[in-house]
């Protein structure tokens, strides 16, 4: 018996920090639809967080390939006083990476809702 209510309270532990990460990064990331991410990401910096194969497999027009796991030490490539407007597969690696960004100072964190795979503007391949 004390073994399911040591899980029950780990499972509440875990459903409770989500929540509270979740209404957390509404503060500092704002998550766009299609549209919305259309009409500004030109005038900002498009950054695909994939990997790159992901990203030569095919990507948005005009993103700059930076994976979320060269984040941290490709930090200077990214501009503080521009918008950053960051995209993955589905975006859950772009949230992420907006958390590394808001750490270090960033601000104007913007992603795609759904990411790449909800994407039906213009894609360039290699």
């Amino acid at each position: 018996m004390e073994f399911v209510i040591g899980v029950a309270v780990v499972i509440a532990a875990y459903v409770l920090y989500g929540v509270f990460r979740y209404f957390y990064q509404k503060r500092y990331l704002t998550t766009l639809t299609e549209e919305e991410f259309k009409q500004g990401y030109r005038k900002a910096q498009l950054i695909d967080v994939r990997e790159p194969h992901e990203y030569e497999a095919g990507h948005i027009l005009g993103a700059r390939n930076i994976p979320l796991s060269q984040l941290k030490i490709r930090l200077a490539e990214i501009r503080k006083d521009k918008p950053v407007y960051l995209y993955c597969q589905s975006g859950t690696r772009s949230s992420r990476a907006a958390s590394i960004l808001h750490r270090k100072g960033y601000e104007k964190l913007n992603h795609l809702k759904g990411g790449f795979k909800k994407w039906t503007g213009k894609v360039k391949t290699k």
